[in-house]
């Protein structure tokens, strides 16, 4: 039998590859992560869907990760998503009174994730949108993507980015009215149909 030397990185043997996670479900969910918005506050709002992957397949381990301002066009400043007992140290959820603008929600089984939030409001020459960050198995990256809300067609026409984007594309950036406060948005990680993600440097 030969004795390997592992002092140095060259008699090392290389380890098996492995698939990136996902471990969302061990550390970054949180109880009522998806419940942004103060219960019964007047400009509530459900955006909810499923995440698909390129074969058009619901995937049960992503993570959704939602930001927003409030009607006011504000981004928030407030603590309030993961508060912790100063003495246990335990978790104990939100205070269900301030709007704190972030949430996370976990896909379930079939794909599904929602977050309950306001209204955002218009910032700069932006239509009001929804920050979104998408967390999912074999993405060594996770991707960015917004929600536009329908109903105003003029800011939507003129925003910098949707009017940068031919129809069909700008269609995956706007989500589909379903009556009263609630707006499907599925998130169509490649393949057709594919949401539109965009690149911070």
């Amino acid at each position: 039998m030969t004795k390997t030397d592992t002092s140095r990185p060259e008699g090392v043997a290389p380890t098996p590859s492995h698939t990136v996670g996902p471990f969302y479900g061990y550390a970054l969910p949180f109880r009522g992560g998806e419940e942004i918005a103060p219960l019964g506050h007047p400009d509530t709002l459900t955006v909810h869907g499923h995440v698909y992957d390129g074969e058009g397949r619901p995937l049960p381990d992503a993570l959704v990760e939602v930001w927003g301002p409030g009607p006011d066009g504000v981004l928030p400043a407030v603590d309030g998503s993961m508060r912790r007992d100063p003495a246990s140290g335990g978790f104990l959820g939100r205070n269900g009174v301030e709007f704190t603008g972030f949430g996370r929600s976990q896909t379930d089984a079939n794909g599904y994730w929602y977050a309950r939030t306001l209204r955002p409001g218009a910032r700069g020459r932006n239509a009001p949108y929804l920050s979104v960050c998408v967390f999912a198995r074999g993405l060594l990256v996770h991707l960015f993507t917004r929600i536009y809300l329908p109903g105003d067609e003029a800011a939507l026409a003129a925003d910098p980015l949707l009017s940068r984007l031919d129809e069909e594309r700008r269609g995956t950036l706007i989500a589909a009215a379903e009556g009263g406060t609630a707006y499907r948005f599925d998130i169509r990680l490649q393949g057709e149909g594919e949401t539109v993600f965009l690149e911070f440097r």
